[in-house]
């Protein structure tokens, strides 16, 4: 299963992605699709994205049960916690925490 949303993008990329996935609200996107495709729609997101948002989240082995990447919001960044994928939200604590070395050794999840 794989879920994907757009924020702000072209709506011709709406419409791609429509014939992979259905869309089941403005932007919201799911579908059964193979890794392969699955990894086409995200580059093809980040290719005709037009400086929009993208998120794609799909199930995998393991504790979560699911894995995500984010691209076009740089006040969130997806770090691995442990093995356990979590959306960190870029604010003035986060800025204390990371110029005080707090996420190094932190892997990224997004796969990119």
């Amino acid at each position: 299963m794989l879920v994907m949303t757009l924020e702000k993008v072209p709506t011709s990329l709406r419409g791609l992605l429509s014939r992979w996935l259905i869309e089941l609200q403005t932007g919201v996107f799911v579908g059964k699709v193979s890794p392969v495709v699955r990894d086409l729609l995200w580059e093809k997101a980040l290719d005709k994205g037009g400086g929009g948002r993208c998120t794609q989240a799909w199930r995998v082995q393991g504790e979560q049960g699911f894995t995500l990447r984010i691209h076009g919001d740089a006040a969130r960044e997806v770090v691995d916690l442990d093995g356990i994928a979590l959306v960190a939200v870029k604010n003035a604590a986060w800025r204390a925490l990371d110029e005080a070395g707090a996420f190094r050794g932190l892997g990224d999840t997004s796969g990119e």
